[in-house]
């Protein structure tokens, strides 16, 4: 079949955002859409009953993965799009949704048109991304890509002690393992960029190449406790201090690696925290991102060189790698795609990494992918004052449906 130029209905779209809002809407027009909550079931039936309206077939998987799918006229594998419908606490009303409503809006515009695909195409919601709920994110793409164990995910309890499988059967989507994802031509997610730099540059879309490899480390260093008014500086072995000195290497080496490079010291503990006591302890998470795999591991040895240099001072300095992960590509062809789709409907773009994790990552693994980025206003998410112009999701849903009208001639 020859390519059709077709643009979706962007009311339409901004309707089906809207009403996905309202699923655990906050005071702060934020969204808390916990994975197997109540509120996550509604937007559950809201995308069935969307999806069974365009006459397309809805199941779901053991995972509680959802598949809703419009046949082609030559069957094979679907060409997938989708994302997430939970989100995390108090956070916005387009993470992961978007990607979802996509899907929903680029199948639409087909079926209105009379188009008839050539392949299936499959419009997906992931259970459990954003692991607010239940450790750990990208749990059920994690399970499919054989990266994570069912049995131990499905026991994996939030702070009430309820179970993940115990939430997925009181929703009512735990369905059979025969409906997994199993194969696709191509899955593409279209997602807010959580940062700055698309609007910084007014750039409209973000080709994404790869999600970026990036690694945890917790620091341990333990000195003694004294009395903050009696003990004399020089007899002082203060936890915090040492702390601070670290930190001050650690920033002052890994600057000079890459303009790239991204690190953080998220999360810090003083013990015992109170302001007339030494700090005898104090544990601190370091983590950092790049896309080059080189890179992190300079970042690694700058990290145990500098553990080695404070090794004979007089507190204790121990460190422990949580976990890593490594740099996962996407598919040239689809990226390509992407890029030419932009280039057809006059919209700007620029090729980009990203930073944070999406269930693209796992899927990569065994069906080829690729990613969509449009603008976050200020650069914020996971937070209620969450914003993506109406016409930069526009922009991204017409970027897809585009590449997908593309991708039914090959």
């Amino acid at each position: 079949m020859e390519s059709q130029k077709l643009l979706i209905n962007g009311k339409r779209l901004r309707e089906t955002l809207e009403k996905f809002a309202e699923f655990g809407k906050t005071e702060n027009n934020g969204v808390t859409r916990l994975s197997l909550t109540e509120e996550d079931r509604m937007a559950r039936d809201y995308l069935r009953d969307s999806c069974e309206d365009l006459g397309l077939s809805v199941t779901y998987d053991d995972l509680g993965n959802m598949y809703a799918t419009l046949e082609g006229t030559e069957g094979g594998p679907p060409i997938l799009i989708g994302s997430h419908l939970d989100s995390v606490k108090r956070g916005g009303r387009f993470d992961g949704v978007l990607g979802v409503a996509a899907g929903l809006e680029v199948v639409r515009a087909i079926v209105e048109n009379n188009v008839k695909p050539r392949y299936p195409i499959t419009i997906v919601n992931f259970t459990n991304e954003e692991g607010a709920r239940f450790e750990p994110s990208m749990m059920a793409s994690g399970i499919l890509s054989g990266k994570f164990d069912k049995a131990a995910m499905f026991q994996k309890k939030d702070v009430n002690g309820t179970t993940f499988e115990e939430a997925l059967k009181k929703i009512g989507y735990d369905g059979e393992e025969s409906e997994r994802l199993k194969e696709g031509k191509a899955f593409l997610e279209l997602h807010i960029e959580q940062g700055p730099i698309l609007e910084r540059e007014s750039i409209s879309i973000g080709i994404v190449g790869c999600v970026v490899g990036m690694v945890c480390y917790e620091w341990t260093i333990e000195g003694e406790a004294d009395h903050a008014g009696t003990t004399p500086m020089t007899m002082r072995k203060d936890a915090l201090f040492t702390a601070n000195d670290i930190i001050t290497a650690i920033r002052e080496q890994l600057g000079e690696l890459d303009s790239e490079l991204v690190y953080t010291m998220g999360r810090m503990n003083v013990h015992p925290n109170i302001h007339t006591v030494i700090p005898d302890s104090v544990i601190f998470s370091l983590e950092a991102r790049h896309k080059d795999p080189a890179v992190m591991t300079k970042v690694e040895e700058v990290i145990k060189n500098v553990r080695a240099s404070f090794s004979q001072q007089d507190c204790k300095v121990e460190i422990k790698k949580l976990w890593g992960r490594d740099t996962v590509m996407f598919d040239d062809k689809l990226c390509d795609t992407l890029e030419k789709a932009a280039q057809t409907l006059g919209i700007s773009s620029k090729n980009m990494v990203s930073g944070a994790g999406h269930d693209a990552q796992f899927i990569a693994s065994y069906i080829p992918t690729a990613m969509v980025f449009v603008p976050s206003e200020n650069g914020k998410s996971h937070t209620e004052i969450e914003q993506t112009s109406w016409e930069e999701c526009e922009n991204g849903v017409n970027v897809l449906l585009e590449a997908v009208m593309e991708l039914q001639t090959t």
